[in-house]
């Protein structure tokens, strides 16, 4: 990148906080979500008196702020910007950090420290978050002079946005923002280490055009690349020219409208029976943006074994390392498919191989019991659906309830879905949805929860009422770690160690508790009387549903198991 040059006169004297300020005002940030603590103080003094500049959000625990900060990034397709205090105040954060990086969310993290001189003392709420996010950032600073905070703001703004998105820490030594600058400060980068390839090798680009020509049995499998590159029209054009069937990893879901003729739904462990046999079938294989997550490729001795691989991802690193790759182009996806949208179209015959996709689509398609008056969660996903028209942000923790919308909540564009894909990260869920709230506050925001993961983060019901968002939480309570126990049902025999939850909060009460109306359901009844309404209202809600404790997500491949051999398959 050519070096910027933009070097800022200081009018008046101003302290590292004071600059850390002008930084964001620069960055055109809007919404901040951060806890005060001791070595933050001079930072949050700093915003106090900039007040009007930014809406901040005090979640209650600093793991609900950074998790809103992630559904406020999917969602916005802008960074989310954190601030946490030292030692515990920074160490909260990790989680989100760490899941941020799995799913290539743009974020950036400023963390209090304490001073320069008694780092590595032992210092009171000290701790190495420098030694503890190296692994789960993508870049991380501890900034040594008050000087370099405007640039090393700008480069981490930079970095966390740009190539891969991912999250970026900024430690701040207290004794920096506290110190008082009245020079000349320069904020001009040049990172001449750090120059992600954007655009698509042209050589490469010919010989996918010469693949798909040749295919017999080409599949397509969208990943949050497509997201993240803003490349789903792209996509759209790219498939209907070829006539290509389309699976999603759970991550890409929505990158290519769900109910369209050729979507074969999402693919992986808990994927649908046509999406897996066309990855096990197909003799062309183009990935667009996923990293071929195990749970997406199940046992890879079995996964795609007559393919040539074609992958297209922004990161290099990603491609050969866990599936062999014939055609590799390292390239934003957006570029990559206007490339490859740009040549002819022909010879192609895909007839009956998408007949044999058809039959399996038909034959084979998600299923479940349908009791009389009880609720089955997949029923209340398909709720959920019908009653917001498929409009909805529809956020998730991780297990069952997760997978359920995954399959039955049906998305048909980009950043309408917010979930922890790589991490799997229980408590997500709910604080997500607040971010995607305060990112989108026009749309419905339905935070699908589990009982178990809703109980982690659902201090963060003082929001809803303090900044008046209109978030619907919708417990699927199960009473159980559902995930765990539908695992240990099958695969332990039936010993359900520590995962049925006897003992629950009135989760109506505690919803009311926080001024925010609760409602029960038990009934199908009841649901079709409460869900419709509460979910029209502009007002937040919780919601207690009750559901068969004994459902399982199926299909279903067993550990070790390839795409071919998924289980719980209603076959005619």
């Amino acid at each position: 990148m050519k070096a910027e040059a933009s070097v800022k006169e200081q009018t008046a004297t101003k302290t590292g906080a004071d600059l850390l300020v002008e930084a964001l005002i620069d960055q055109k940030v809007d919404t901040l979500f951060g806890y005060p603590g001791g070595a933050v103080l001079p930072i949050y003094d700093a915003i106090y008196r900039a007040k009007g500049s930014f809406d901040h959000i005090l979640p209650r625990h600093e793991q609900g702020g950074i998790h809103a900060a992630e559904g406020y990034a999917r969602v916005s397709g802008r960074p989310g910007v954190v601030i946490g205090t030292s030692g515990p105040g920074a160490t909260n954060l990790v989680t989100g950090i760490a899941d941020a990086m799995m799913d290539s969310i743009p974020l950036v993290i400023f963390t209090g420290q304490v001073a320069k001189g008694v780092i590595g003392t032992d210092a009171f709420q000290e701790s190495d978050i420098m030694g503890i996010t190296t692994p789960i950032t993508k870049h991380n600073y501890q900034v040594q002079a008050i000087e370099e905070l405007p640039r090393i703001v700008k480069e981490a703004f930079h970095i966390a946005t740009t190539g891969r998105p991912g999250p970026v820490v900024v430690d701040i030594p207290k004794d920096i923002s506290s110190t008082v600058q009245a020079n000349k400060v320069d904020d001009s980068f040049h990172l001449p280490g750090y120059q992600p390839n954007l655009k698509p090798n042209p050589l490469q680009i010919n010989k996918l055009h010469e693949a798909l020509v040749a295919a017999k049995k080409p599949v397509v499998l969208a990943g949050s690349g497509i997201v993240h590159a803003g490349a789903s029209d792209e996509l759209r054009e790219f498939v209907h020219n070829y006539q290509l069937p389309v699976t999603t990893t759970l991550l890409g879901l929505g990158s290519y409208p769900g109910n369209d003729d050729l979507s074969l739904g999402m693919a992986g462990m808990h994927g649908t029976y046509a999406a897996n046999i066309a990855l096990y079938e197909c003799d062309l294989l183009i990935n667009i943006g996923s990293r071929f997550d195990d749970r997406l490729t199940g046992n890879l001795k079995h996964f795609a074994p007559s393919a040539t691989v074609a992958h297209i991802d922004v990161d290099p690193a990603e491609i050969g390392k866990n599936v062999p790759t014939q055609i590799p182009i390292v390239s934003d996806a957006k570029a990559a498919l206007q490339s490859i949208n740009k040549k002819k179209v022909q010879g192609l015959d895909h007839k009956n191989w998408m007949a044999d996709i058809d039959h399996n689509k038909t034959e084979c398609p998600l299923w479940h019991e349908q009791p009389e008056s009880e609720i089955v969660p997949q029923w209340l996903i398909q709720k959920v659906y019908e009653y917001t028209k498929g409009e909805a942000v529809v956020t998730t923790d991780v297990g069952q309830h997760q997978m359920w919308a995954a399959q039955y909540y049906h998305f048909d564009r980009p950043n309408r879905w917010v979930t922890s894909g790589g991490l799997g990260t229980m408590g997500y869920g709910f604080p997500a949805a607040i971010g995607a709230q305060l990112a989108d506050m026009d749309s419905t925001c339905v935070a699908i929860v589990g009982d178990g993961g809703f109980q982690m983060t659902m201090q963060e019901l003082s929001i809803l009422q303090e900044r008046r968002l209109p978030v619907k939480v919708l417990i699927v309570n199960n009473q159980a770690l559902g995930m765990v126990r539908q695992w240990q049902e099958k695969f332990y025999e039936e010993r359900y160690s520590e995962s049925i939850i006897d003992v629950q909060p009135d989760f109506v009460k505690l919803a009311e508790s926080y001024q925010v109306p609760g409602y029960y359901i038990d009934s199908q009844k009841s649901l079709e009387e409460v869900l419709p309404k509460v979910l029209a209202d502009d007002q937040p809600a919780v919601i207690d549903c009750r559901v068969l404790q004994k459902e399982n997500v199926y299909p279903m491949i067993a550990p070790g198991k390839g795409l071919h051999e998924m289980i719980g398959v209603k076959k005619p």
